[in-house]
């Protein structure tokens, strides 16, 4: 793997405006340089590339990143390529014998390690066994697709992988997944006599396996447990592949198996994903959307299939923005994506994609189908039915939409579903969810932080509210920065190491605002965080003295204990009673 260190200074070396001006030219544009975004449709310029910060952003799709994210997301490439590229670029040599410390630590560097090398060990293993080339032949798969996706064999044998790895006895290959110890404690290979599909993560590392029988052994299809690098509702198998694909096309097709992937690649159809062996949930569809205009579901139309497609509607309701899109494509009996394109080929397929069922028809059509429509039972069910959904759904137009449909198939009126459903506008209740103090307060600290990393040195982390996202992502923030220790890394270098996170989205708006408008001079960042930070500890203040106010209204002054007391004194000194009105003890 890559050492981080190698990351930084490959990030010094690349001007992300002289690589993005060779694929997309570039205008100056004030202190930043603009384009049409590569990744959307659009007319008027919204991206935005700054030489001094080295990142890209668009302010219509969202797309942001460094040299390296553009690399993988503008020409398909994995992490590892990507880095290649760039290095061959600036004369520098990828040090991939060493060791690489992601954020995680050492226990996950060694496990992706381990994983790399089962990968290749079954990729080699393919080429020496003639029934699965020849499974993978009669399955219309080429040498080329095959090396795409990494496509291996696990051989017969009980501990096949002994050969590979000389401690295999020790915790990490259980770790891994890859060894199981029984009741008796003797240790055996998970996947044997299996076609190997590795599964990686976007950064293009391999995180687990899915190994599909040769014969008629069961399970068909067995997938690695969850592991420290693996959780199947947070990863989609060939999202690296499809990357190049999903951005032009602007649709992601998500099937159910390894092979419907591997074999609409085969056929020119490379913009298909599939869940790991479980329902689609929605950190799968907010990933996808994030990248695409469109999902569409493509699944078997047996009940299983129709099943599986309900549980994709459910779990995507929440998830589902504004001028984003759902469809379902319910294939005919017996047939799969894999035999369909190959027996009726894409064109036809693409058809399908085309004209896939909106989410909204499917929805009402679903739920109609259980109801008597002929009856006034019937379509009260039915109102009844779409309540929950309803209330899950956080686009005001689609819903809507959908209230009026329900009111015309059901007769009553579009007030009275309305009412019926408890339907309150979405854009009331928002902030409600979104508590606004904080975020006013804790904004200008992320900032400031990625305007000047090493004041991450001078902020008290006790200081931090621990139930606010941005809270937590500047926690991660300064909990990276003073890992990293000498030199500091810039904003570019931070987006590399805290890639896949949770907390990336938060610092992403937050680095997209300074982008669009800096209200923070140069001579005067030091001064303006410890003003942010003294608001911080007036705001610790406020919350602690409400609390015990709170406490003396419902208890008196006796249900105070003494440090409580001292402590309500001190804080209600520093808020002052300008700020706050205060109750005498």
């Amino acid at each position: 793997m890559i050492p981080e260190s190698f990351i930084q200074e490959l990030l010094h070396r690349v001007d992300v405006v002289d690589l993005i001006d060779g694929y997309v030219p570039l205008k100056k544009a004030g202190a930043n340089f603009a384009a049409c975004c590569p990744f959307h449709n659009e007319k008027s310029p919204s991206f935005t590339v700054s030489p001094s910060k080295q990142f890209y952003h668009c302010f219509g799709c969202g797309a942001h990143g460094t040299a390296i994210g553009f690399l993988m997301e503008y020409s398909g490439l994995g992490f590892i390529d990507a880095i290649r590229e760039l290095s061959s670029r600036v004369g520098l040599q990828v040090p991939e014998d060493e060791g690489r410390r992601p954020h995680d630590g050492p226990k996950i560097t060694a496990l992706t390690e381990i994983m790399a090398r089962a990968a290749k060990y079954y990729y080699e293993q393919l080429k020496r066994s003639a029934k699965a080339i020849d499974y993978l032949k009669g399955r219309g798969v080429s040498g080329e697709i095959a090396q795409k996706f990494g496509i291996g064999y696990a051989p017969e044998g009980w501990q096949n992988l002994e050969a590979v790895f000389e401690d295999y006895a020790g915790a990490e290959l259980q770790t891994a997944g890859l060894v199981i110890r029984n009741e008796q404690g003797r240790l055996y290979d998970r996947f044997r006599d299996r076609v190997m599909f590795p599964i990686m993560n976007q950064k293009g590392e391999m995180i687990a396996f899915g190994g599909r029988v040769l014969g008629d052994g069961e399970p068909k299809y067995l997938n690695s447990p969850e592991t420290p690098l693996f959780e199947k509702g947070r990863e989609v198998f060939g999202l690296p592949q499809a990357r190049a694909a999903l951005r032009d096309r602007n649709t992601a097709i998500v099937v159910e198996g390894y092979m419907d992937v591997v074999a609409l690649a085969q056929h020119g159809v490379g913009n298909a994903v599939a869940t790991l062996g479980t329902a689609t949930t929605a950190t799968h569809v907010q990933k996808l959307l994030r990248q695409v205009d469109r999902i569409v579901y493509c699944f078997d139309g047996d009940n299983a299939g129709r099943k599986a497609a309900w549980r994709a509607l459910e779990n995507s309701l929440e998830a589902l923005p504004e001028q984003k899109s759902i469809g379902f494509v319910f294939l005919p009996d017996t047939e799969d994506p894999d035999s369909f394109v190959r027996r009726h080929g894409t064109e036809a397929f693409d058809r399908l994609i085309a004209q896939a069922t909106p989410l909204s028809e499917f929805l009402l059509r679903e739920l109609a189908s259980h109801c008597d429509m002929t009856s006034a039972e019937g379509r009260a069910r039915l109102v009844a039915e779409a309540k929950p959904l309803l209330a899950r759904l956080q686009t005001p137009l689609l819903r809507l939409q959908l209230i009026k449909r329900l009111a015309e198939a059901s007769g009553f009126s579009q007030p009275e579903v309305e009412r019926l459903c408890d339907l309150r506008p979405i854009a009331r209740a928002a902030p409600a969810r979104s508590p606004r103090p904080e975020k006013s307060l804790l904004r200008p600290v992320m900032q400031l932080l990625l305007l000047k990393p090493e004041l991450a040195k001078k902020l008290p982390l006790e200081t931090l509210p621990d139930n606010s996202a941005e809270a937590r992502a500047v926690r991660v923030l300064c909990e990276t920065i003073l890992a990293a220790g000498e030199p500091v890394p810039d904003y570019a270098v931070l987006l590399e190491r805290l890639r896949g996170r949770d907390d990336e989205t938060v610092l992403r708006e937050a680095a997209a605002e300074l982008m669009q408008n800096n209200p923070f001079a140069e001579d005067v960042v030091d001064a303006e965080f410890d003003g942010a930070v003294g608001r911080l500890h007036e705001a610790e203040n406020i919350r602690a003295l409400e609390l015990l106010q709170d406490k003396v209204t419902k208890l008196g002054v006796a249900g105070l204990s003494s440090e409580e007391k001292q402590h309500y004194i001190q804080a209600s000194k520093s808020v002052g009673a300008s700020r706050l009105k205060q109750r005498k003890l």
